[in-house]
């Protein structure tokens, strides 16, 4: 039964990380959008704000719902993880990212009524937070180790530093065009 669990986890993971990282891209071409000649950014403002909403409501916010009830029954089903350090520093992580995920809700939401706090490079970075998120649990899930902190906070801020430093020259690329 465990890995019949498992394996629904590790799908609905995946649907979660997808929804997440494209609804911060919707956000991006939103906020894009608004330097468009009205007529146009009402145009695509509309078509946004349906396409956020139905990928938030159909299928990421479901994912996450199904992510963490398949996590729960794991547990339950091997109570032992719980006494694990790595599994303790990957639920920390998961909580994390359930906030990233309600926080995404809540640009979805001040975008829908015009309030655009964050610009598209704001955004850009925005969206590789999930990616450093991702990155830490699957190596704890895998590696299963939480005892080398050094070496993860280490390397988590190099992978954040070449992810910031892509968004900028991926930017500078962009603005150069």
């Amino acid at each position: 039964m465990y890995d019949y669990v498992k394996s629904i986890h590790i799908i609905f993971v995946v649907s979660w990380m997808a929804g997440l990282f494209y609804i911060v891209r919707l956000f991006i071409y939103h906020t894009e959008a608004q330097d468009k000649p009205e007529q146009e950014r009402k145009i695509l403002s509309a078509q946004f704000e349906v396409m956020e909403r139905k990928l938030m409501h159909i299928i990421t916010t479901p994912a996450m719902l199904l992510t963490v009830i398949a996590g729960l029954l794991m547990l339950y089903l091997n109570p032992y993880l719980l006494q694990q350090p790595w599994m303790e520093v990957k639920l920390c992580f998961v909580v994390a990212l359930i906030a990233y995920h309600f926080i995404c809700q809540t640009k979805m939401q001040q975008m829908r009524k015009g309030i655009y706090m964050w610009t598209s490079t704001q955004l850009r970075i925005w969206n590789e937070v999930a990616t450093v998120f991702l990155f830490a649990i699957v190596f704890l899930a895998v590696l299963k180790n939480a005892v080398n902190w050094m070496y993860g906070v280490i390397g988590l801020v190099v992978f954040s530093m070449i992810i910031m430093s892509a968004v900028k020259i991926y930017k500078y690329y962009r603005v150069k065009k």
